[in-house]
């Protein structure tokens, strides 16, 4: 058999990633949800303009909405459409998924974050996690558990 050629676009090229959300949270799960964007915020995203820090997402009338997430207009963007950077994007999930997470929100306690954005086949996705809040003493034992395996990695390395 004959390789297999890789059409371009076809992988899954990581945007933006939200560390600050696996150092802060435990992800439990994870899902793949499309964004509804504008033709500019492509544009934006496409040069990676795009932030995940601030965002966080909130389920209301059985729909997902990302919140805070910064997209940085270019300057050649759009001259007949005000761009607004931080304007509410909708999320799009599958009814039993959005069921799913807010079942897991009203009665375990979860949070949903947004963890990373890439692409797929040309499209912007959104990986986003169901997650629990870690406390000071989790994020030091993180920390703790980082640093012992980067310094085994040292002594192997050395020896």
């Amino acid at each position: 058999m004959g390789k297999k050629k890789k059409r371009k676009g076809a992988g899954t090229n990581t945007i933006v990633q939200n560390k600050k959300a696996r150092h802060d949270y435990f992800i439990e799960d994870t899902f793949e949800a499309g964004l509804a964007l504008q033709g500019w915020e492509v544009k934006s995203v496409r040069e990676g303009r795009a932030q995940l820090r601030e965002a966080y997402v909130v389920l209301k009338d059985n729909e997902a909405w990302l919140i805070g997430a910064h997209i940085t207009p270019l300057l050649s963007a759009s001259t007949h459409i005000t761009a607004e950077p931080t304007r509410s994007r909708k999320l799009l999930l599958h009814r039993e998924q959005i069921d799913r997470l807010i079942g897991a929100v009203e009665r375990r306690g979860f949070t949903v974050v947004p963890t990373r954005m890439y692409w797929v086949r040309g499209r912007v996705k959104l990986e986003i996690g169901l997650a629990k809040g870690k406390r000071k003493q989790d994020k030091r034992a993180t920390e703790k558990d980082r640093d012992w395996q980067r310094q085994k990695q040292r002594i192997l390395k050395e020896h």
